[in-house]
């Protein structure tokens, strides 16, 4: 393959970058030829959701109703559904986020270790509160219920980027990082 992605990974591209084109044109040139790498994959195209959801994410930084509704289309299924399903994942951004999205697990582990302060020095150092963009447009942080690292907590992931041990007194130093 030219591009050196094969069909069982090709969905696997970062699903969220520092840049964002709410307005880029889906499923077209490069991304035209993932998405048939990635339906080539699944005997049904609904079993394709979430990797194209995922690579929608990543060409325009969050799923608006227009990229429901185009999903929707190209794996003939409802818009609905695909809401429904675009809605009970958090890797999913439903509103446009910040130029970092930084999430913070919450999940009991976690939480045991001081995340709930992680979060408040996050929202105090962001200007924001949860879910919504800072005034600036660079920060959106939010709480996810697991990041898979509960052998390191707290666990933040910003954009791709995965955090390990964060303690609160650590927020300033992860900030000034992103700049």
């Amino acid at each position: 393959m030219s591009d050196g992605l094969h069909p069982a990974v090709v969905s696997a591209q970062p699903s969220q970058r520092d840049e964002k084109n709410p307005d880029a044109p889906l499923f077209e040139g490069e991304y035209q030829d993932r998405l048939e790498k990635i339906l080539s994959r699944y005997p049904f195209k609904r079993a394709a959701l979430l990797p194209v959801l995922n690579m929608a994410q990543q060409v325009r930084g969050w799923i608006s109703p227009d990229t429901i509704k185009r999903v929707a289309e190209i794996l003939e299924l409802s818009p609905a559904y695909v809401r429904s399903v675009a809605s009970f994942y958090t890797m999913f951004q439903l509103r446009p986020a910040g130029k970092y999205l930084i999430q913070v697990c919450t999940g009991i582990g976690c939480d045991l270790c001081g995340a709930e302060d992680v979060v408040e020095g996050l929202l105090k150092a962001t200007g924001t509160r949860i879910g919504e963009t800072s005034a600036d447009g660079k920060y959106t942080v939010v709480e996810v219920e697991c990041l898979a690292g509960c052998g390191f907590p707290t666990m933040v992931q910003i954009n791709d980027r995965m955090y390990e041990n964060v303690k609160a007194e650590d927020v300033e130093g992860l900030l000034k990082e992103l700049d």
